[in-house]
């Protein structure tokens, strides 16, 4: 029985050529003295040319007093790395015989951290072993990096696939075509098994809201290809490959999940953003409509960083220093970028107050027009002239708007003056005479209006005329402007009303040898009233006739 363990063992070994050494050189002495002398020894003696499976297993925890099973545990961790594409560097090995972990403060070193923690020596009297719990832990890790065994593709061609061909076995040329066709028809199928799920949950739950099928498909294959690189990654230790190769694949699928990963996300993005926009054509507010495609970019250049954080990861590039290097040019940048942050500060209180809405008519600080659109560095007026402005955001925020845009209604608000000889009698008839055009005409608001004689000037008796107007837009509010304007000018050439302007009297009692003319008898207070009346009932059928559905 040990025999045939034994010859086991050594089959292994064999068919997984190369090992995770840097370079294999001469035998090492077996000392365990440090770190270095122990991974060196173990997997120096598991190489096809110096396999000595007794020697390989010497640094395994001296806990474990049955010799197979320590060539055992000895074969399966090289195995294990194998698999995982994880390619020991002795020369960064320590080489201290007492060499202490910084963390943890103790006699331990791990191979991989990361990738595999449950990998690591220990000192022991004063030699380093493979610790023990590692050596506990190394069967149910073996089993999950080879989930089909090690040896699954080897019995599939026990014969033919001994033979060797560039370096490879035939068996695993086989490997490697037969999963490239299990995943080309593995994803034929499950991309289309996907499909409907994908439609399901990209559906709204509280509105019919459909996404298009040609997103639909693209998520779904890409989800798909995600997936089978798993399982993919799952298959490829069977192929045992020699180190420097598996390490090789094992990284460029990594990297490859990561990209494919990422433009998932990036369609999974676009689902949500048609969800999103569709939802938002629906309110009042236009300002979220110019919200989504900016979170739409700035999620893109999350999810694209994010990304690219992991490959330069896979890539064993020093992140930390890149950070800490791009966290040092980002605090120069933005002292010497102030504006640029004060406007997008500025920008992100827009959208959170939102002051104004897409299309508002707003004015402030010497700025009027109307609001075309918001970004993260300014806001586009247009102006009346058609022109466009562009006002940086951070200057909007800390500008006192007024939005004309978000009027219940629009105001006339006149004064008007009239001369200091206006007869009492003939001010209240004036007065009167305004009142009727306001509740005459049909798009002025039939309360909350005003018209009283409020002021004694230096040159003119002042009146007060206030009345909303219900209009929506700018030119009718000219129109009806117009409308009341010149119906108040035929009502006071009608009654004889002067406006008074700024001036100076001179009064001149006589004039020597010459008699002063006598004036133009005044019209009597009954026939004002009657004029009045006469110019209300005109005014009233001229509305009228303008709607004849009132």
């Amino acid at each position: 029985m040990r025999k045939h363990l034994h010859s086991l063992f050594l089959s292994l070994a064999l068919l997984f050529g190369a090992s995770p050494l840097c370079a294999q050189g001469e035998a090492p002495p077996i000392t365990l003295e440090n770190v270095h002398n122990a991974v060196w020894v173990h997997l120096y003696y598991l190489q096809p040319d110096s396999y000595d499976p007794a020697k390989a297993s010497v640094p395994i925890h001296p806990s474990v007093r049955d010799s197979l099973r320590r060539i055992r545990l000895a074969v399966q961790i090289k195995q294990v790395l194998d698999g995982m594409g994880l390619y020991v560097r002795l020369n960064q090995l320590p080489q201290k015989n007492d060499y202490v972990d910084t963390t943890s403060g103790q006699h331990v070193y791990t191979l991989f951290p990361r990738e595999a923690p449950e990998i690591y020596l220990e000192r022991v009297n004063g030699r380093w072993y493979y610790s023990r719990q590692t050596v506990q832990a190394v069967p149910a890790l073996h089993k999950k990096v080879y989930p089909f065994g090690a040896d699954l593709l080897l019995n599939l061609l026990p014969e033919v696939g001994q033979r060797r061909v560039l370096g490879l076995y035939v068996w695993q040329y086989a490997g490697m075509v037969l999963i490239v066709v299990l995943v080309l028809v593995l994803h034929f199928f499950l991309s289309r098994l996907l499909r409907p799920l994908v439609r399901g949950l990209s559906r709204s739950r509280l509105r019919e809201i459909f996404v298009e099928e040609r997103l639909i498909w693209r998520v779904s294959r890409l989800a798909s290809v995600w997936i089978l690189l798993q399982f993919v990654r799952l298959l490829l230790p069977s192929l045992q490959l020699p180190i420097r190769a598996s390490h090789f694949v094992m990284v460029g699928l990594k990297i490859a999940g990561a990209l494919i990963l990422m433009l998932l996300l990036l369609r999974i993005l676009d689902v949500v953003i048609q969800h999103t926009s569709r939802l938002t054509a629906r309110t009042e507010s236009k300002l979220d409509d110019q919200l989504v495609p900016i979170l739409r970019k700035m999620v893109q250049v999350v999810i694209v960083l994010g990304a690219l954080l992991q490959i330069l990861h896979l890539l064993e590039v020093n992140i930390t220093a890149i950070i800490a290097g791009v966290s040092i040019g980002g605090l120069a940048l933005a002292l010497a970028a102030q504006d640029t942050v004060k406007n997008f500060i500025g920008s992100v209180m827009i959208f959170i107050d939102q002051p104004f809405q897409i299309g508002d008519w707003i004015e402030g600080d010497g700025i009027a027009g109307s609001v075309v659109e918001v970004g993260l560095r300014s806001t586009r007026i247009q102006q009346v002239d058609s022109s466009i402005i562009a006002v940086p955001n951070g200057t909007i925020a800390n500008m006192s708007i007024k939005n004309l845009g978000v009027r219940v209604y629009r105001l006339i608000n006149f004064t008007l003056g009239v001369t200091y000889d206006t007869p009492p009698a003939l001010i209240e008839l004036f007065m009167e005479g305004l009142k009727g055009i306001i509740l005459a005409h049909p798009k002025t608001a039939k309360e909350g209006w005003y018209v009283h004689f409020t002021q004694f000037a230096d040159s003119s008796l002042n009146i007060l005329f206030r009345t909303p107007i219900l209009v929506q837009d700018y030119a009718s509010e000219l129109a009806v402007r117009e409308e009341i304007s010149l119906a108040i000018l035929r009502l006071a050439e009608t009654l004889g009303v002067s406006f008074a302007f700024p001036s100076t009297s001179v009064y001149v009692e006589s004039f020597p040898g010459k008699e002063i003319a006598t004036a133009a008898p005044k019209p009597s207070t009954s026939d004002l009233q009657t004029r009045m009346e006469a110019f209300l009932e005109d005014w009233k059928r001229q509305m009228e006739a303008q709607t004849p559905d009132a």
